[in-house]
């Protein structure tokens, strides 16, 4: 049987090379991956998925895959969530630990969100996987995202401490994958 073809819509190339292998591990899809200039709007997490997958699938003409990742502060009532990315940029890892400073909690989950598209006109899907865990000092290689501050709660360990096979086992990229892909394989021909 011929691998089935998908396009990840990603300029993030370590985020490219996690889900080829989650993938290649557990199925025959081919990931090609497009870095497309695709507006993200502001809401939630979910909101933010299916437009940025529907936007995609226009500007390409097919089928394609998008994904969003959140880092879900509890004392923050869920913040940064989706804009994670900016909190990294103006803040730092070390910012980010600086924010919780005063509250008693620093539990954190890390929220990813697949979204699918079978094509221009079609309703995104939406396959999510969360990991919890808390905010801690940095540790580990700070070679990933927030990798180094966020600790999930049944190994100890950052994902910077995790070597790659162990994260991508665990991840929240790797649940909401199992979802994708599960999905996947009952619905493409």
């Amino acid at each position: 049987m011929a691998p089935h073809q998908l396009v990840f819509v990603t300029g993030n190339r370590m985020k490219l090379q996690e889900v080829r292998y989650i993938l290649s591990q557990n199925t025959d899809i081919e990931l090609t991956s497009q870095d497309l200039d695709v507006p993200e709007i502001q809401g939630t997490t979910e909101e933010v998925a299916i437009e940025k997958c529907r936007k995609a699938a226009e500007i390409i003409q097919g089928p394609c895959i998008t994904e969003d990742t959140a880092l879900c502060f509890e004392a923050l009532n869920g913040l940064p969530g989706p804009y994670i990315k900016d909190f990294m940029k103006k803040l730092g890892l070390d910012g980010l630990n600086t924010l919780l400073e005063g509250f008693p909690t620093k539990k954190a989950t890390a929220v990813c969100t697949f979204a699918y598209s079978a094509g221009p006109g079609t309703e995104p899907i939406l396959f999510e996987g969360k990991v919890d865990g808390k905010i801690v000092p940095p540790r580990g290689a700070e070679l990933f995202g927030w990798n180094a501050v966020f600790e999930e709660e049944t190994t100890g360990k950052t994902f910077a401490e995790m070597s790659e096979e162990e994260k991508n086992k665990i991840s929240h990229r790797y649940r909401a994958l199992e979802k994708l892909t599960a999905y996947l394989r009952a619905n493409m021909p």
